[in-house]
């Protein structure tokens, strides 16, 4: 791609099946979503350095110069292997004026991209002078991988903009890919952006966003499904805020009091990860109605599994009655308790059902996309294989 810049892309994520079962132990899968994060680099800023995020409202630049001395200033711990420093941070919130205990979007996607770039520079070249925008499909807050996808195209763009990774996009493609090697060292400075946002994350969103696909994930051992279709879902946001820790700690409660009711539920579970694993890897690519069947029941059994160790809510058994009056299987995804589900679409599922489907839920008050799973990881683009409106959203940045 010429040196003016490049056009990045990574998923979002959804699990798939284990949600809750994986902090006991299980098997959980996720899968990368259709809905992506795109991001823009112009070489060229002057000896500045400009990041503009439209979907929480930022923009933000500083001098090179500037962010040399204090890159070195807090350069000492610098590494990818390592988690940001508490004392690191600090001197970046205070520099970038971010309140101590700032925990908005805004103010964290602020942190992860001065620490991103002060590090990867100090890593590998000097500090780029470049103009960065960042636009998503993704909402925030939804479990869906929205910082994750972010961090991922930092890192690529970052390591990029330091010569640290080739720029695989020839003449006349549209989209390219990097080297396994090269996604692998994208994939450990996303993950030190999810930290700086999430503190101590399992690693499962940036490895999505990086690889796409579906990953297994199991006692923090990451491993990528042999092959996945890519299916077609309805993503549907109930729009109930939810928090996750109250929700892991109130299963954790229940499997103390009721350990030989709990269990068992985990194991089984553990077993539907393990059914949905073995069915995607033996799907073809495009695959006809009647592999269908068991993933459906498969999505109906974790549901019933999911309300039972309590994190279901009635905002995502409304989404389930509401699909099921269409011939249509859902469950919640992440954390429950609100938040988001999902809803297999099948290849028999004609337009007339799905749109009939979208229509109720809307009625709803829930936000509704028809969007797939399976999706490709970290792509570079050319600007001829974005929709208008990316490039617009872009353009506008």
């Amino acid at each position: 791609m010429p040196e003016r810049g490049l056009l990045v892309s990574a998923p979002g994520k959804v699990i798939l099946h284990g949600e809750h079962a994986v902090v006991h132990g299980k098997a959980a899968l996720a899968v990368a979503l259709g809905l992506r994060t795109f991001l823009r680099l112009r070489h060229g800023g002057g000896g500045r350095l400009c990041v503009c995020l439209p979907g929480v409202g930022v923009r933000r630049e500083w001098d090179v110069a500037e962010l040399r001395v204090l890159r070195d200033r807090i350069a000492a711990d610098f590494d990818e292997s390592k988690s940001p420093s508490v004392e690191q941070l600090d001197v970046l919130k205070e520099f970038a004026g971010i309140a101590a205990d700032a925990s908005a979007p805004d103010s964290l996607a602020v942190l992860a991209f001065l620490y991103m770039c002060l590090a990867i520079s100090a890593k590998y070249g000097d500090v780029p002078s470049v103009d960065i925008a960042v636009w998503s499909e993704l909402p925030t807050g939804a479990g869906l991988g929205s910082s994750a996808a972010y961090a991922v195209c930092l890192a690529a763009a970052l390591l990029h903009a330091c010569r640290a990774i080739s720029c695989p996009l020839k003449d006349g493609e549209a989209t390219a890919r990097w080297t396994e090697e090269e996604m692998t060292l994208i994939n450990s400075w996303a993950f030190q952006g999810e930290r700086v946002i999430h503190g101590n994350p399992s690693g499962v969103d940036n490895a999505v966003g990086t690889w796409g696909g579906a990953l297994r994930y199991q006692s923090g051992k990451i491993t990528s499904l042999k092959r996945v279709p890519t299916l077609r879902i309805l993503l549907t946001n109930t729009k109930v805020p939810r928090s996750t820790k109250v929700l892991v700690a109130g299963v954790k409660e229940k499997i103390v009091k009721f350990p030989a009711i709990m269990n068992p539920v985990l194991d089984s579970i553990d077993a539907i990860s393990q059914e949905c694993q073995s069915v995607l890897e033996a799907m073809p690519t495009n695959p006809s109605p009647e592999y269908y069947p068991v993933l459906e029941e498969l999505f109906d059994i974790n549901q019933h599994h999911l309300n039972v160790i309590g994190v279901g809510h009635p905002s995502l058994d409304r989404l389930c009655r509401v699909t099921a009056s269409h011939g249509l299987h859902s469950k919640l995804t992440g954390a429950g308790g609100g938040g988001c589900g999902i809803t297999l679409l099948p290849p028999d599922a004609t337009p007339l059902a799905v749109e009939a489907a979208k229509r109720d839920l809307c009625a709803c008050g829930f936000e509704c996309w028809e969007t797939d799973i399976g999706a490709p990881g970290v792509t570079l683009h050319s600007s001829s294989s974005l929709n208008a409106e990316v490039l617009h959203a872009l353009a506008e940045s």
